[in-house]
């Protein structure tokens, strides 16, 4: 590949967070780019011969539009993965605690949240995490990997304490108790934040459409009937 290193170095790092690394690798997503981008162009040509149009703007608009989907497409997929991983992140956290509180190590309790907890991107990394255990990687070493590939900072937050904990030999226990309590109140408070936020969202489809439409019913019957009366 001519290609910069550093660039397919940080492609590859965008499609790892985003869990599709093992679906291409940094020059497969570059040539999926180039692809969509003589597509689109090549539609836009067609959808301007069907119309009669004869404008540079359409295969330009269609290049340009191509050649930036993927790119969009793998920011919102990233975006929906960061939310399933930090949404299911507090459940996990208290299965192990729970399991670590009975007796279990953490290992264990890990494979008791992943039997009991949800099915998804944070199930499928904490899978890697017991392969890289089992295949004799050091515990702290297969978490960080995990931290590594989703770049979330919750998770990196969680991986750092159990891990400064292993080092130092500090109570296992005590640290999942109080990652799992931070975990449920950021939980809270990103909830209480969005049920603020949604009058604010609310307000711009209300002045869109519905108070345009109030406005045509109540005023409908009035300019009827003024037109009626000759009043207008």
């Amino acid at each position: 590949s001519n290609l910069p290193l550093e660039y397919l170095n940080k492609v590859e790092d965008r499609l790892q967070k985003t869990g599709v690394s093992y679906l291409m690798t940094a020059e497969e997503f570059i040539g999926v780019r180039i692809v969509s981008a003589l597509f689109q162009m090549a539609a836009a040509v067609v959808l301007m011969d069907l119309l009669q149009r004869h404008d540079i703007v359409w295969p330009l608009g269609g290049l340009v539009f191509g050649f930036f989907f993927p790119e969009i497409w793998l920011k919102d997929t990233r975006k929906r993965r960061e939310k399933e991983v930090i949404r299911a992140l507090p459940v996990f956290l208290d299965f192990i605690t729970m399991s670590v509180e009975a007796g279990l190590n953490f290992t264990g309790g890990l494979r008791q949240a992943m039997e009991r907890g949800p099915k998804g991107p944070l199930h499928n990394e904490f899978a890697i995490v017991m392969r890289d255990i089992r295949s004799g990687l050091s515990r702290a070493d297969a978490l960080q990997r995990m931290a590594d590939r989703l770049g979330i900072k919750d998770v990196t937050t969680f991986v750092r304490a159990v891990v400064q904990a292993e080092r130092l030999g500090s109570s296992l226990k005590k640290t999942l108790q109080v990652q799992s309590e931070q975990r449920r109140n950021e939980r809270f408070q990103r909830a209480e934040k969005m049920a603020m936020e949604a009058p604010i969202k609310l307000i711009a489809p209300l002045i869109m459409f519905i108070f345009p439409v109030t406005f045509i019913v109540l005023g409908f019957p009035i300019v009827m009937k003024f037109i009626g009366e000759g009043l207008l």
